[in-house]
């Protein structure tokens, strides 16, 4: 009980910083603000980081924290093709309204020179594991190809995801990247369905669009 305790505050901290850097920016958001946004105490915060520099590289688990609220609301009779395609929007959406993209991009720099944890490279991730499910299964049911490997599936996938994050810092976030997303992640990935039976998750999103 006590590590899920431990767990929550640092989710709690983690997700009130990026409220805060996504709000009023990173420059202007002190480590008391954030104690107080996460409900939290000075010690809390110190304890699991140095510094508010040391923030920047909780993203992942922020992402992580996203995957794991979605993963109750993948419906069991989704083809498994459109459930990674419903969790890469769903990702690409809470980037878009709540993640400031300067200090995505910092991140994403800050990976390619780093001699230290590539925190998003990390397969341990909840990310890649439940990509790695629903692959297996997809591929078990007969929708997705059987001729690769779940490890070379994922890998592709997690690379076109970080193309369209790429591209969007590029282009400084002058479109919508859930949108963009939506439109060429079936491209980029359709290759991989077996299944020749057209399915949509248009209907699962009826009703959840802005």
């Amino acid at each position: 009980m006590a590590k899920k305790n431990n767990r929550n505050t640092k989710s709690r901290i983690i997700a009130a910083a990026w409220k805060l850097f996504y709000e009023q920016g990173y420059d202007d958001t002190t480590v008391e603000e954030i104690v107080e946004e996460s409900g939290t105490s000075k010690g809390s915060f110190y304890h699991y980081f140095n510094g508010k520099d040391a923030l920047l590289g909780s993203l992942s688990e922020l992402f992580d924290d996203k995957y794991t609220e979605l993963i109750p609301t993948l419906k069991e009779d989704m083809h498994s093709f459109d459930k990674l395609m419903y969790l890469n929007r769903e990702m690409f959406r809470m980037i878009d309204n709540s993640i400031s993209l300067d200090l995505l991009a910092r991140l994403y720099s800050s990976q390619l020179i780093t001699t230290g944890e590539r925190h998003l490279m990390d397969h341990n991730r909840v990310y890649y594991k439940l990509l790695r499910q629903i692959t297996a299964e997809g591929q078990q049911k007969g929708e997705l190809r059987d001729d690769i490997s779940v490890n070379e599936f994922v890998k592709t996938y997690a690379l076109c995801e970080r193309a369209l994050i790429y591209d969007w810092c590029l282009c400084s976030g002058e479109y919508s990247l859930s949108r963009y997303a939506a439109e060429m992640m079936p491209r980029f990935m359709g290759g991989f369905r077996k299944s020749s039976k057209a399915h949509s998750i248009q209907a699962f999103d009826e009703g959840t669009e802005e």
